[in-house]
């Protein structure tokens, strides 16, 4: 099989964010020579002079820094991020949460910029061999698709090797793309260890192969544009950073999601707009652990601290809720001379047993604490818990059950499901000292994949999925580590930089799409810490974590394996939410897990519920006179000030009760300036202080058919009614949308010519360091003379952008009374104006269409199903008692939903109701809508009535932003047409359909 790969717009977002800072710059070639006399077979002959020589080919940029920054901050504007104020020597940052296709994005990026401005040389530097053979194999994997997508250009990447220098060579003098992969130890080393003769430095030493030159002046020379992949691991160091510099880049581009330090930050793509957007598999997390209060004292010794002035520690032990008499887990905090029987409030099981703190070590890799009998832990240790090997057994068979559930389901959708351990210890998985080599966990595997595989409920797979899948325990599972000298598999830091670490990649990484296929029978992975970072598998469902106590990978990092959405086995993305579920199978509490995993986030720069002083920006309104207005970041500093001002939030971003108070009593208002925007600026601030939400699989409901009513004869009649399928025309009206596209460009601001600005800076030099103590703009209309713009056919581009007819947009800008600011200002008029055109016919799109029957029917077996329908208690499903829904629960989306299900439920002139499943869908021109309801109602009179209905915080639709309304005036068109005596109604509670 072959991944598939589509643009998607976030994507598309972040490669034109990088693009656009070049914005009008000109395909320019630039040369240099290479002095190549002693291989005179394969160099040119300068005409007259005898000298032989290459010709090299560098990257150049065409505009000034100060339009570069101009570009730089209009991105910023447009992207929601504060505007920086210089160029912070070209580097420039994109921030994509792990598993988003940040490799495809910098892929695309270097073709865009090739194609807009001809640049021909990048380097990617990556931080270890992982990430490495990750890009390289990236980059084989999307050749096909890119090279479709862009006329079939050429372009070569390969991977620096010192043996083969002569790569260099060709890297300089070729004319096509040339992209080079690049570890940072293979150029950094000689700023640590000049001296020190290894194959490390050759880069920077003189070679024959290369007439003489060393390799980094040929490649300073071709002025490259340096990408830096995970830059956090790259170059945290002065050295690493003299390393990058002496590539002498054009500009130096940044992808990770987890930066250290944002330069001049252009794109940002946070976990949570990943997580609530799709762009990535959500977490449900399986906590094996052992919470039962035994006969014996329990203690865990969780960190150490020697912050103040003794030490201390937290240690997880039984305590005594005095109150209610339950003795349950806690986690205290202790110093030495403490008594765990007084700390835990007096729980039996450490009276007179000794637990006195006797001493606690807070020296690095020594942490520990010790007891009055003897007793002693290190960190992560346990006393008197349930054997570890039960816990880990337990674990294992956890995960192998996950994982034939879903397998069952996701064979029929073409998507094969692979799990991926993390591991403490390779010998437990593969021992040397054993006959068969099998460690511990490789025959607990086998014995628990064994007894699951024969169970009645998986007789569908043994039977029906035999042949495309082999069911042998031996054949399904393997190890991916690194290997010694003598084959032999042995642990690694993981760090990815040792020779024997390369064999873990080779294995793993260029098999990606061999994994995918049901071909390959290998389903469960087993590695040790070597699969840290730099690879992931979109079809990595479970992650189990059978780690102990010095685990030095993140839960991040761990989850990152397995976040990217899924493939089927034509190489497909499958979008629908139910197949993507990332499955963590922890030896810990949900909550420990959960709240581990958001301080890693937030020790990763990202900000929890904070709202930013430009956390505002591009918030639009329509205002009186017509037009709509964007909020600025000035306007949105000003927000964040009145805000603080008033209350209403702390000074770094942290909303106080008192918003909450006044929004629900209805009395928050934003000041007079900005009041016609308060509902909106709610709404940003209701999205910013959301926090991600990773599921608990021990709250997960299996929500089922409720056959009895689906059998019914009133769900047959029903059903009967909203079965029938539609198409649309649109009708536009052509002429309303020329005059609204008049007035707005005619309204539009002055389009200016091309300029100079000069920036005059005060400097104050104080105790606090060197200010800018304010600062001036000017225009500069004489110091330089623009050469005359190209005008392009910008009917055409219009067209393009738009896809209105060419008489149409003509008639637009002659009537306009603009086009003379085309020649002032080309490409600023064409933006401008494609902009405004678009938006109002996104306007009037939804205003003309007509829906028609057609003869198809929605199948009630593909829309009422309940394969894998799952709710989460006290989050999203409800438990319905009744004989009136379909279903056995209501999973539902917001509060509003919930409480229109109770009404329904509690109230006996509803005689059925069902939530509709996302698969029913009415197409519309801006996209897919799925109504909330279909309910049947009994009169007074005995009569029935059938409803579809949605259910929003208000019922006037006017209140609703545009594509919502929009999607429910076109919901309401398709079932007039019907005409089967549907009644559909937007309701904000179920007595609404009473008033209809």
């Amino acid at each position: 099989m072959k991944l598939k790969f589509v643009d998607q717009q976030y994507q598309m977002d972040a490669v034109n964010s990088i693009v656009n800072i070049f914005e009008g710059c000109e395909i320019k070639n630039s040369l240099f020579t290479i002095d190549a006399s002693q291989e005179s077979n394969n160099s040119l002959n300068l005409e007259g002079e005898g000298i032989s020589y290459f010709t090299g080919h560098a990257n150049k940029v065409s505009i000034d820094d100060f339009t570069m920054l101009e570009n730089v901050q209009h991105i910023q504007e447009e992207n929601d991020i504060q505007r920086t104020k210089s160029l912070e020597n070209k580097n420039f940052t994109v921030e994509m949460e792990t598993g988003t296709g940040k490799t495809y994005v910098y892929t695309k990026t270097i073709l865009e910029l090739n194609k807009r401005y001809g640049f021909t040389k990048f380097i990617i530097v990556v931080p270890s061999i992982a990430i490495k053979e990750g890009v390289n194999s990236s980059l084989k994997a999307t050749e096909e698709h890119f090279k479709e997508k862009y006329d079939n250009v050429v372009y070569n990447y390969f991977v620096y090797d010192s043996n083969h220098l002569e790569r260099i060579r060709d890297f300089a003098t070729s004319t096509n793309i040339e992209i080079m992969i690049i570890n940072i130890d293979a150029f950094r080393k000689s700023f640590t260890d000049p001296e020190k003769e290894n194959k490390a430095n050759l880069i920077h030493r003189e070679s024959d192969r290369l007439s003489g030159y060393k390799p980094i002046d040929l490649i300073k020379s071709t002025s490259p544009i340096v990408i830096i992949d995970e830059p956090q691991s790259v170059d945290g160091t002065k050295k690493s950073k003299e390393a990058i510099a002496s590539l002498n880049p054009l500009c130096t581009l940044r992808y990770s999601a987890t930066h250290k330090e944002l330069y001049n930050l252009m794109y940002r793509l946070t976990p949570v707009d990943a997580y609530q957007e799709n762009l990535v598999k959500h977490i449900e997390v399986a906590s094996v652990t052992s919470n039962e209060a035994s006969a014996k004292p329990y203690v865990k010794l969780m960190s150490v601290s020697d912050k103040g002035k003794t030490y201390s520690a937290r240690l997880e032990i039984y305590v005594n809720n005095k109150k209610t008499g339950v003795i349950d887990k806690r986690i205290v905090t202790v110093k030495t001379r403490d008594d765990l029987w007084e700390v835990s409030n007096e729980v039996d099981y450490y009276k007179d047993s000794g637990y006195i703190v006797d001493n606690i070590d807070c020296f690095k890799d020594e942490e520990s604490i010790s007891f009055s009998n003897g007793e002693y832990l290190n960190i992560g240790e346990t006393i008197g818990n349930v054997d570890d090997s039960v816990i880990k057994r337990s674990q294992i068979r956890q995960t192998i059950e996950l994982h034939l559930n879903k397998e069952l389901h996701y064979i029929k959708k073409g998507i094969k499901v692979l799990s991926l351990f993390f591991i403490d210890e390779v010998a437990k998985y593969r021992d040397y000292e054993r006959e068969d080599e099998k460690g511990d966990y490789a025959i607990w595997f086998e014995n628990e994949y064994n007894r699951l595989i024969q169970l009645p409920k998986y007789r569908a797979l043994r039977e029906k999925y035999a042949d495309k899948i082999s069911l042998d325990a031996e054949k399904v599972h393997d190890g991916y580590f690194s290997k010694d000298g003598k084959g032999r598999v042995k642990n690694s830091t993981g760090d990815g930089v040792s020779k024997d670490d390369e064999t873990t990649y080779q294995l793993i990484m260029k098999d990606k799409e061999q994994l995918l296929s049901f071909d390959e029978p290998i389903r469960f992975i087993f590695s040790h810490s070597a699969l840290k970072e730099g690879w992931d598998n979109p079809n990595v469902f479970q992650v189990c974590t059978l780690i102990e106590t010095k685990d030095t990978m993140t839960k991040r990092q761990k989850v990152g394996r397995g976040l990217r959405i899924c493939v089927n086995q034509d190489g497909e993305r499958v979008l629908e939410n139910k197949y993507n579920v990332l499955s963590v199978i922890a030896n810990e509490s949900y909550k420990e897990f959960a709240s581990t995993l958001q301080k890693e986030l937030e020790s990763d720069n990202f900000k929890f519920g904070i709202i930013e002083p430009i956390s505002f920006t591009g918030i639009c309104m329509k205002q009186a006179d017509g037009m709509t207005y964007e909020l600025t970041q000035e306007d949105s500093q000003q927000i964040f000030n009145y805000l603080v001002e008033n209350e209403y939030m702390t000074t770094k971003g942290k909303i106080n009760s008192k918003y909450h108070t006044d929004k629900h009593e209805g009395i928050f208002n934003l000041p007079d300036k900005f009041e016609s925007y308060t509902a909106k600026v709610m709404k940003r601030i209701d999205n910013l202080i959301k926090e991600i939400e990773v599921k608990d699989v021990s709250r997960k409901i299996p929500v089922k058919i409720n056959k009895e009513v689906q059998l019914s004869p009133e769900f047959e009649s029903l059903w009967n009614k909203i079965k029938q399928k539609t198409v649309y025309t649109v009708n536009m009206d052509i002429e309303k949308l020329k005059e609204q596209a008049i007035e707005q460009i005619r309204l539009m601001p002055r389009i200016k010519e091309d300029r100079i600005d000069s920036q005059i800076t005060k400097v104050d030099i104080n105790k606090q360091g060197v200010k800018d103590a304010g600062h001036q703009i000017r225009e500069l209309n004489v110091v330089y003379e623009f050469e005359k713009p190209s005008y392009p056919d910008f009917i055409r581009r219009l067209q393009d952008a738009t896809q209105l007819l060419r008489k149409t947009i003509i008639e637009i800008i002659a009537k306009s009374g603009r086009l003379s600011e085309f020649y002032v200002n080309p490409e600023e008029f064409i933006k401008q104006v494609s902009k405004i055109m678009l938006a109002i016919k996104k306007e009037n799109l939804t205003e003309g269409i007509k829906y028609q029957k057609v003869n198809e029917y929605y199948e009630q077996v593909l829309i009422f199903n309940d394969e894998e329908l799952y709710g989460y208690s006290e989050r999203n499903v409800l438990e319905v008692d009744s004989n009136k829904n379909i279903y056995d629960h209501v999973i539902y989306d917001s509060v509003v939903e919930r409480d229109f299900a109770i009404d329904a439920e509690n109230d006996d002139d509803v005689v059925l109701y069902a939530k509709l499943p996302s698969a029913f869908k009415i197409d519309t021109p801006i996209g897919a809508y799925n109504p909330d309801w279909a309910l049947v109602l009994n009169t007074e009179n005995g009569e029935k009535l059938y409803f579809v209905a949605e259910t929003k915080g208000t019922e006037n639709i006017n209140d609703l932003k545009g594509s919502e309304k929009k999607k429910i005036l076109c919901g309401r068109k398709h079932f007039e047409v019907i005409d089967s005596g549907i009644q559909y109604e937007v309701v904000k509670e179920l007595k609404g359909l009473r008033k209809s």
